[in-house]
């Protein structure tokens, strides 16, 4: 008998010193045990809470997941650590880490659950002062922070949100995450990095959403001890950085004037058709292209005049284009097509008619156009032997040209 009594005044001085919040719950889920801790942590007196429901402190998304795990007890591996909101007495929610362990009697029989808990953060206002600045900065972050659970339920969330998107801290509490990222897929890559956080990986991904780019980076979130509970989660809105970045590689591969790639892409989309030319044993052709009298024009009509031809010109070769193939200003007057898996008749044909639309065109000044054609692997298999061929032929084309204007009266 004395030693059951001295039993249970250490346990009571354990109680009333410990900082954590400990209480036991009964398998029904009645609370039988609440410590000074959990007085100061929800702000009930253990009067007020002993022999009532643990739901009392539950927000209403959690409840499914405790009567689950108290119906449960004996099989589901305690101790173990949560992570996950519970209600103060004033109506705010309080972030916890959890860690229970199973009450068992005399025969080893599951009388209940101890748990032990203590607060990692939270939104509402009955932090310390000390405290407070914390979920100020926090809330100033101009991106969106949420912590999930080892099952992916959000559990909590920060930051100033997402551009146009209202989302107040701590409204995803209880959100699944594939719910909230919309994945049905349980494989898609933002579950899927999610899942390896779990097993201690960090990632940085984007993940296309609701018509915005984010630039997501996760990682693990570990309790004091080190065990991992759940992931921390940073999201930024990179949706304009994105275009303004894709509008800088546009400009960086296109010529400004004509809207056509430039020589810097024509020279890399020939290499990759030189190589996988090689690899499927076909073939494909190199049109080189040079507008006939272009100092003309402009000496003549001046340079707007000039730029409209080349405009003409490129139109021409984009009408006739299919959208496999590369249309490019090669540099100043001259312009280049890749034909993809063609021969040398589909370049004639493809010249031929770029020639007779430029012919028939009513617009002032009537404009011509010398062609010269490579063909993959006849005139060569590199980049530099195709382009070679090509201009030879177009010098030739050129300088009958040039000889038939002389000759014209």
């Amino acid at each position: 008998m004395a030693d059951r009594l001295a039993r249970e005044r250490l346990l009571t001085a354990l109680l009333d010193s410990a900082e954590e919040a400990i209480l036991s719950v009964a398998l029904d889920g009645t609370i039988e045990t609440w410590s000074a801790g959990a007085e100061r942590l929800y702000g009930y007196t253990a009067q007020e809470m002993t022999g009532q429901s643990l739901s009392r402190l539950l927000p209403l998304y959690e409840l499914p997941s405790m009567e689950t795990f108290l119906s449960q007890a004996g099989r589901n591996g305690c101790p173990s650590t949560d992570l996950g909101e519970r209600l103060h007495k004033n109506g705010s929610r309080i972030l916890l880490a959890t860690r229970r362990h199973l009450i068992r009697g005399e025969n080893g029989e599951v009388l209940g659950i101890l748990e032990i808990a203590h607060r990692l953060d939270t939104h509402e206002a009955f932090l310390a002062p000390a405290e407070a600045p914390l979920p100020l900065l926090m809330g100033q972050i101009p991106g969106l922070l949420w912590m999930t659970d080892r099952n992916l339920r959000i559990t909590s969330n920060w930051g100033a949100g997402l551009r146009n998107v209202k989302i107040g801290p701590g409204s995803l509490a209880g959100q699944n995450l594939c719910e909230f990222l919309e994945c049905a897929d349980r494989h898609a890559t933002p579950i899927a990095e999610h899942c390896d956080a779990l097993r201690g990986l960090s990632f940085h991904f984007e993940h296309a959403w609701k018509n915005r780019v984010l630039e997501i980076r996760v990682g693990p979130l570990r309790s004091a001890s080190g065990e991992i509970i759940g992931c921390l989660t940073a999201a930024l809105d990179i949706t304009g950085r994105k275009k303004t970045d894709e509008q800088a590689l546009y400009q960086a591969r296109h010529d400004a004037l004509t809207g056509l790639a430039n020589y810097r892409e024509f020279m890399d989309r020939l290499e990759r058709e030189v190589l996988r030319a090689e690899r499927s044993q076909r073939s494909f052709t190199l049109l080189l292209l040079d507008l006939d009298d272009l100092k003309r024009i402009n000496d003549l009509r001046g340079h707007l005049a000039g730029n409209r031809a080349l405009r003409r010109l490129a139109a021409v070769m984009n009408e006739h284009c299919r959208s496999t193939d590369l249309a490019a200003r090669y540099g100043g007057d001259e312009f280049a097509v890749v034909l993809i898996d063609s021969d040398q008749g589909m370049a004639r044909n493809v010249a031929q008619r770029i020639e007779k639309r430029l012919r028939t065109d009513q617009e002032k000044p009537p404009l011509s156009v010398s062609i010269g054609i490579g063909v993959y692997p006849d005139d060569g298999r590199t980049p530099e032997e195709l382009i070679e061929a090509a201009d030879r032929r177009l010098y030739l084309r050129k300088k009958s040209h040039d000889q038939r204007a002389a000759s014209a009266p």
